[in-house]
């Protein structure tokens, strides 16, 4: 599995609408934040090896009702965790 995080621009006044329908319907998403700036949340999800990036965001994600943009960054490698 790797994981890949989906930066969502929601419509005005969507974005807790999005997040809760994001949370009910991806089962491959791991977290959800909000977060300030040009985009309004920050998912982290896991796909399978050989699980097409772009058709998971182009169906699963930017089909969701609020969603109007979104940026992903795929990920190579993990480094550390934890920590204090």
């Amino acid at each position: 599995m790797r994981a890949v995080f989906v930066q969502i621009k929601c419509e005005m006044g969507r974005a807790y609408d999005v997040a809760r329908m994001v949370g009910d319907s991806v089962e491959e998403m791991s977290e959800l934040f909000s977060t300030s700036g040009q985009y309004d949340l920050l998912g982290k999800f896991y796909l399978e090896d050989g699980q097409d990036t772009g058709l998971f965001v182009t169906s699963r994600i930017q089909t969701i009702p609020g969603v109007r943009d979104t940026y992903t960054m795929i990920t190579f490698n993990a480094f550390g965790g934890g920590g204090s």
